[in-house]
């Protein structure tokens, strides 16, 4: 690692964005979904549901436009869309499979930080062989608040028995390093083009940066 983080006990990825090259994959789900109801994606939309779990962007989505369906069916709808995608097409991005096989040999403990739920994180970790790999998952379905707050992050912690001081995030987007250094951890932020206009906002909070993961191999 760089920037202050070689002695980390314990690295926390966030998988959307971070690890997986999928927030193209939401933007479609969005955009075919609005559009069977007559409805373009509005400016800022994505942005302002990209850190919540699923249940709040669903009632978040129901209260902008209206819609008669519960947030609870909503959830399912992208649900059914997303499951073939996650288990089937996404990739990981350039370096990332390397990185994570670099840590585990260097004994730095592994753990996912998300607002998946488990019916897609599950199997987008299958899909890539590395569902063993890591010691822990949280996602925001089991706290109460989206990555803006320190809740998944320190749930992920917990479970790998570490100390938030001891663990470092990987995050795309500037709420999830805002909830990570609420939760006392260290940072590095991820390039994403999904995220790209708030790489510079990225860059002055977290403690760390990187383009790309090849850049730590």
């Amino acid at each position: 690692m760089r920037s202050g983080l070689e002695n980390m006990r314990a690295a926390i990825f966030d998988l959307d964005g971070t690890l997986l090259d999928s927030l193209h994959i939401w933007e479609d789900i969005d955009e075919e979904f609005l559009q069977k109801r007559g409805l373009a994606v509005p400016e800022g939309y994505c942005e302002a549901i990209a850190s919540m779990g699923f249940l709040d962007a669903a009632d978040y989505a129901k209260k902008r436009f209206g819609f008669p369906e519960s947030p609870e069916a909503i959830v399912a709808e992208w649900n059914d869309m997303a499951a073939h995608r996650y288990g089937n097409v996404i990739q990981m991005k350039p370096g990332a499979r390397d990185y994570l096989a670099k840590l585990r040999d260097r004994g730095i403990l592994l753990a996912v930080a998300t607002a998946l739920p488990e019916k897609l994180y599950r199997p987008a970790l299958r899909h890539h062989g590395i569902e063993t790999w890591f010691g822990a998952v949280a996602s925001t379905d089991e706290t109460s608040r989206g990555k803006g707050y320190p809740d998944v992050y320190r749930l992920a912690a917990k479970r790998l028995g570490v100390s938030p001081e001891h663990c470092v995030v990987f995050e795309d987007i500037l709420p999830g390093i805002q909830g990570a250094k609420a939760a006392g951890m260290k940072t590095m932020g991820v390039y994403d083009a999904c995220s790209s206009g708030i790489q510079e906002d990225l860059q002055r909070l977290a403690d760390g940066y990187i383009q790309s993961f090849e850049e730590l191999l």
